[in-house]
Formats: structure tokens, sequence, C-alpha cells
């Protein structure tokens, strides 16, 4: 494991990703900030979990982005774990420490980030990705993941850019503990993920429900089959239909899920603190007019939180 890894973002994704490769002796940097770098620095990365129990990661690195550049780190492969609206912040960082030998790997909710990323940073390869954790910071210096899976499917848009290092990062993830797996097909990948995540976060809201209220047979659950139907029929319409019944798939997850889980989104709104809103409830209307979709709860959920036609 001679790679040199860097995480940006330190909650519930990211701070994941970085405990459990650093556990496992991966030279790993986690990029933080706040109450939650200087609870790590004190006492190390905390991660409470449902199979592994508890366990804390003392010696991990965590600095601030600043405090990386003094160290004078290069990093071989970066993890960006950023929400959708921190983006445009972190690629002057991503464009300082990333060079041709970079492989940066996003990680996050909203689809198409990879593609987006790729034109701020054509010097570097930019795969695609997705992540399957139901995870949230508990507190400062501590993650609680409410389930047991975590799995991480990345790659590449253009078959051209197959690389090596792509299946050394893919053993790596592994050793880990964490489900690792190199798409051969990411945008259909990407796309079944956010076909999870973005009726959730949108019915969540719409119902002010954590899982629990989705678990159970009734109105909720009806509802959000729907939603989750209708962004089959967008994979459909932009031709990268997915390969399994996606709402019976995606209802398997939601059932291994805490009942207790939610979404970053939901929980970020609870707060009031910006939110993926507009990538995760809006986007899907949009591309719903784009390829002809009919989206008819998709489109009540994004009006009742102030859509503009």
């Amino acid at each position: 494991m001679s790679r040199k890894y860097c995480v940006v973002g330190a909650g519930g994704c990211g701070g994941s990703i970085a405990a459990y490769m650093a556990k496992a002796g991966c030279d790993v940097t986690l990029i933080a900030r706040g109450e939650h770098l200087a609870a790590i620095k004190e006492h190390g990365l905390t991660m409470e979990t449902p199979h592994l129990g508890v366990f804390t990661v003392r010696d991990i690195k965590a600095v601030t982005a600043e405090e990386y550049a003094q160290a004078g780190e290069k990093p071989d492969v970066i993890f960006v774990c950023v929400k959708g609206y921190s983006l445009p912040e972190i690629v002057p960082f991503l464009q300082e420490y990333a060079d041709e030998h970079t492989v940066i790997i996003p990680i996050l909710n909203i689809y198409g980030t990879g593609s987006m990323l790729q034109k701020e940073l054509p010097q570097s390869l930019v795969t695609d990705g997705c992540i399957y954790i139901a995870v949230e910071k508990k507190e400062p210096g501590v993650i609680l993941q409410k389930g047991s899976i975590f799995r991480i499917v990345y790659g590449v848009r253009n078959r051209e850019d197959l690389r090596r290092e792509l299946f050394e990062i893919l053993a790596d993830l592994r050793e880990s503990g964490i489900d690792a797996r190199l798409s051969d097909n990411i945008a259909r990948d990407a796309f079944q993920k956010y076909s999870y995540v973005a009726p959730m976060a949108a019915c969540g809201l719409y119902f002010d429900a954590k899982a629990e209220v989705f678990q159970q047979a009734g109105d909720e659950r009806e509802f959000l089959s729907d939603c989750m139907a209708e962004i089959n029929a967008l994979a459909e319409a932009m031709g990268i239909p997915f390969l399994v019944d996606i709402v019976k798939t995606n209802l398997e997850i939601l059932d291994a899920l805490s009942p207790e889980a939610s979404t970053s989104m939901q929980r970020d709104i609870w707060a009031g603190n910006p939110s993926e809103m507009d990538g995760l409830v809006f986007e899907p209307v949009r591309m719903g007019r784009k390829y002809g979709v009919s989206m008819p709860k998709y489109e009540m959920i994004a009006r009742k939180f102030g859509f503009e036609e």
C-alpha cells in the first residue's frame, strides 16, 4: 500500500473512508476543519458500527487544507467527499495538488459530478463514483454508521482511460474492509445510486420522515416506490437502463437500514444549513422534462419546496 491517499471532506462518507483505510494501514490524509478536526487531532477518529463495533483510529493524519500545503504532500489518489454545493470551494485545492498522475474519485450524491470536475482538471483522471453507506457525524470526532453496507463504486467514462492504478485502488479499498467495485458502466451504476438517494431524500423531506416510515407498508412506501419508478423510466429514456428491478433492489437497501436513518440532505435542512435540494429534488424534474418522461410524484414534491417552472 504505497499510494498516498487524500480524502477531502471529513463528514460521514469521507470520514468513514479515511477511518477504514487508515485502520488497514493505508497512507491516508483527511482534510477536515473546525471542532471535528480538533477532536480528531486530540482523540483520533472514532467509528461506531453495527458489524465491527466501536473502533478508534488514533494516529490518523487529519489536517486543514492549509496544513496539507505546509506538509508538502502530493497525493496519488484523491477522494472528493464534500456536498455538491461545496464543490466550487475545493476545485482550487484539487488544481493545486492533482497532476497527470493523480486519480480523483468523486463520491457525491449528485449525478454527473465526475464529468463536471474533469473540465476543471484536464490534467488529471477524474472518474465517476458513488457510495452506499448509511452514516452521519454523531459528534466531533465520532462517526455513526447505521447499517453494515459500505460499498464504493467507481469507474471511467471512457474505456481508454482505464489505468492499472484503478485496480490497485480497488485492492486497497477491499483490504480496508470496504466493498469496492470497479464498474464497467459507471454511467449506469452511478445513476442507479442516484435512483436510491434522490427519491429517499425527496420523500424523506416531503413526509418529514426517517427510514422507519418507509420501511412499513403504507402510503409513504408506495409514494417512494413511485418516485423510484419515475427515475427508472428516466434511466430508460437516457439510454442507461438498469439491469435489476430498481424498486425492489432499492427497497431492500432501505429495509436493511436502521429505522433512525435519514439522508444527509434532510439533516442539513433540519439544521438550517445549505443543502443538495436542487440536485436531488429539482434536477430530476428538469431531467424528466429534457427526456420527455412524466414524473408526477417528483413534480409534486418539487412544487411543494419552491421549484421554479
